[in-house]
């Protein structure tokens, strides 16, 4: 429940209190504003309440973004503010601010004017955080005679309110493919869903059923079952993209809707490679090392990505004449759709391996996705590097915490850390990222080239134990150290892989592909909490689950001591272990009260 205070003498013919009404408030009618002060002490703490100007003339939807976006404490348009329940003491004191403000001690006049946008002023002046959304072509405002108000009302006819809405229902920055295959239509799918009462996470777990039925049809091994995950697999995308749509042309936003979105699509595009590779046994053909491979180097994608910003998320001094070049090539149109292509997000990604999949085998389609993702990470992680070498910028300590969060280091670097501290300080600025670098390449190596079983790869994780402690030692505020974090992904998940492969036994890297995938859970799971500004995974979830480091020596430690049948149980039992305990406390995380909304604005690579 929501109450509108409309406010001011009112207005003949305005429809302004049956539009409140029409967004799920209950309209109270204040003759001034003291009365206004007491109307908002009589609306219950836990209400959004809302204070509008009763001669406001403007769109609908310019109220429905103002008064109802539950993302913001406090929001404000012209003519109207409104706070939820953080936000109600800030207004509550703005208000009362402007009740004794009304009168003058010697009896002068009352103040005129707005008392919506003089509180927002008071707000302002008081250091509140105020959201006042973009209204582009909508209008909002509060006329000051018959003859604005007459011109005002003319503007509104003039704006069709539901093709803006409709319109900024798509997000500003898309993929080629996404803006001009899927937005055309979803758009009005998202609508269609908003008019018969549908929210988005219900949205969201169609997608996801829509994905797994796709996988299944690509386990069948059969020609019509290709063809059939194909085309529920781009099905699958139309609805993902319908559900962020939904929620922005509803405003229905929610830390759960947040959490699915972000969780659901790495679900089904891994569950539709391990769709794949079933099929492909089926039919004789092995290539879960590929799918495997495919989600190893589209996982360390994402971490480059979610790494890079947040060490430079606020960083000071932050110019680069990379990135000035990269501007620069933004004012061209076309380039900007090539450049957007080139890092094959998820439209194209998705566009790509479901016309594959219809029309070749699995293993051509893992060839293509592996060669066009190393191609693109290879153009994403080029072009950064320049970035972080040319640009002079100071890193802060929020963005060196973030990082350190993001490696995942586990007991045994903090057992190291304290030993290696002073050492790491004798180090230039490049070698955390060189020894997460050299350190990863020499287990992966060790475990790719010496076989199955025997004592190298247990020393040569030992020694990665020793290179990742190191790196880690000091503050990552260097240049590269962006790269640490996905240095170490690669790391973990390539020595798993290479350790299944180099078993040779039945259901080695399907159980390695079950472990890599629950453990990339964890860590994009770290990522949407750092960037809802909740802080990282608990240091109990990341001890308990062993650090990235520990976990690379568990699995060399397994292999030395085991058989391949019997590395193969063990494999099992971890990813089943670790599933568990990461996804119960990430359930309980951002089910709970206190998880932060994460929307993504942007399309992920």
């Amino acid at each position: 429940m929501s109450t509108a205070i409309l406010t001011g003498q009112p207005v003949p013919g305005s429809s302004l209190e049956g539009d409140l009404r029409s967004l799920g408030f209950d309209v109270r009618i204040a003759s001034g504003t003291a009365e206004a002060e007491t109307l908002l002490a009589a609306v219950p703490a836990g209400q959004r309440v809302a204070v509008v100007d009763t001669r406001f003339v403007g769109h609908v939807h310019a109220l429905r973004l103002g008064l109802t976006d539950p993302r913001f404490p406090i929001s404000a348009i012209p003519g109207a503010v409104t706070a939820q329940q953080d936000g109600r003491p800030a207004l509550t004191r703005a208000l009362a601010r402007e009740n004794a403000a009304g009168e003058t001690p010697e009896g002068g006049t009352t103040l005129v004017g707005s008392l919506a946008d003089r509180v927002v002023t008071a707000l302002d002046t008081d250091g509140a955080e105020v959201h006042r959304p973009e209204l582009g072509s909508l209008v909002a405002t509060v006329p000051a005679d018959p003859q604005a108000r007459n011109e005002a009302r003319q503007a509104v006819a003039s704006v069709d309110d539901e093709a803006v809405r409709l319109k900024s229902a798509v997000k500003a920055r898309d993929g080629f493919f996404t803006t001009h295959f899927i937005s055309p239509y979803s758009r009005y799918l998202a609508r269609w869903c908003a008019r018969r009462g549908l929210t988005p996470n219900q949205v969201t777990t169609a997608s996801l059923l829509t994905a797994l039925i796709a996988a299944a049809c690509a386990a069948t091994g059969t020609r019509p079952g290709f063809v059939a995950a194909g085309v529920l697999l781009i099905a699958s995308f139309v609805l993902d993209c319908a559900d962020g749509q939904l929620a922005r042309y509803s405003l229905q936003y929610s830390t759960l809707g947040a959490w699915l979105d972000a969780t659901f699509d790495r679900a089904k595009e891994y569950a539709y490679y391990a769709g794949l590779a079933l099929g492909a046994a089926r039919g004789g053909d092995d290539v879960w090392a590929l799918a495997l491979g495919a989600m190893v180097l589209q996982t360390c994608r994402h971490v480059v990505d979610f790494s890079f910003n947040e060490a430079n998320h606020d960083a000071t001094a932050n110019t680069s004449p990379t990135a000035a070049l990269s501007d620069k090539l933004d004012s061209v149109g076309w380039t900007v759709w090539v450049r957007r292509m080139i890092v094959l997000p998820i439209g194209e990604r998705w566009a790509m391996i479901a016309v594959l999949t219809a029309l070749t085998t699995p293993r051509i389609t893992f060839y293509a996705l592996l060669a066009s993702c190393a191609f693109a990470a290879t153009y994403t992680t080029a072009g950064r590097v320049l970035r972080s070498l040319t640009r002079k910028a100071k890193r802060t300590d929020r963005a060196a915490r973030a990082l350190a969060d993001l490696t995942d280091s586990g007991p045994l670097t903090e057992a190291l850390g304290g030993p290696l501290t002073k050492p790491a300080r004798r180090l230039p600025g490049f070698a955390a990222p060189a020894l997460a670098l050299l350190g990863g390449l020499a287990v992966v190596a060790t475990a790719a080239l010496t076989g199955f079983g025997g004592p190298w790869t247990v020393l040569a994780a030992c020694a990665y134990v020793l290179t990742s402690a190191l790196a880690v030692a000091r503050p990552l505020k260097g240049a590269l150290d962006w790269l640490v974090p996905p240095f170490f992904r690669a790391a973990e998940y390539g020595t798993v892989l290479a350790l299944a492969a180099a078993a040779d036994v039945n259901g080695a890297l399907p159980a390695a592909y079950g472990l890599v995938a629950a453990v990339a859970y964890h860590h994009y799971d770290t990522v949407y909490r750092i960037r809802g500004n909740a802080g990282a995974s608990p240091r109990w979830l990341v001890r308990a689950a062993g650090g990235q480091e520990g976990r690379v020596l568990a699995v060399a430690v397994l292999a030395g001591l085991l058989t391949g049948s019997q590395f193969t149980v063990a494999l099992t039992v971890l990813a089943v272990a670790v599933a568990l305990l990461v996804l119960v406390e990430s359930i309980r995380f951002w089910v709970s009260a206190g998880a932060p909304a994460v929307h993504d604005e942007g399309e992920p690579a």
